[in-house]
């Protein structure tokens, strides 16, 4: 399955400045009875965004309009609990494209990797003055590894596997990147049987 294609993002930010976000609270178990990745953005934070009779809980970031963007930045420890990949699909289908956060779960983060979805870790004190700075936008320069907080004009670098961030950047699964090299693959098998 291929992806969006990320070079830069720029996007008003999601702020959710909660911690230890886990992934029942991202997709609740309940909505796992599929095993294709449509469909799951409706369910995104679905317990938060909706109130028990159904009807949408104003109060919550993603049913306001300052939760119309493709940065969705969280508190600290963002994916933790079980290793769904189902909660990467949600955020993705919601229209998500990057999860800022100063710390990632690592079944959550390779999840994310892997479903077209960047997980961008950044130091505590970038965080708290990206919750700070009201009104700003967000740049994310993935072939630079950076992202801005263009109130403040700050910029923090972070990182990524090299091989995640060809991937993510032609928007590529792994089977696409294997696809896109077929060629050199079949040179070096050529080469190695003479």
């Amino acid at each position: 399955m291929s992806f969006n294609k990320i070079t830069i993002l720029e996007s008003k930010p999601i702020l959710m400045p909660i911690e230890n976000i886990d992934t029942d609270q991202i997709i609740p178990a309940r909505f796992l009875k599929t095993t294709t990745r449509e469909g799951f953005g409706k369910n995104l934070f679905y317990d938060w965004r909706y109130n028990s009779n159904g009807e949408k809980n104003s109060s919550f970031v993603l049913n306001r309009a300052e939760g119309d963007g493709t940065i969705l930045v969280a508190g600290r420890n963002f994916g933790c609990g079980s290793s769904r990949e189902h909660a990467a699909w949600a955020i993705y289908d919601y229209g998500i494209r990057a999860v800022v956060s100063s710390f990632f779960a690592d079944i959550f983060k390779n999840n994310a990797l892997n479903n077209g979805l960047l997980p961008v870790k950044v130091s505590q004190e970038f965080l708290d003055r990206i919750f700070a700075a009201s009104g700003t936008t967000l740049v994310i320069n993935l072939p630079e590894r950076t992202i801005t907080n263009s109130r403040t004009g700050e910029k923090e670098s972070f990182e990524i596997n090299s091989y995640k961030q060809n991937c993510l950047t032609n928007g590529y699964d792994d089977i696409d990147y294997l696809l896109a090299n077929i060629g050199s693959i079949k040179e070096y098998e050529q080469f190695t049987k003479r």
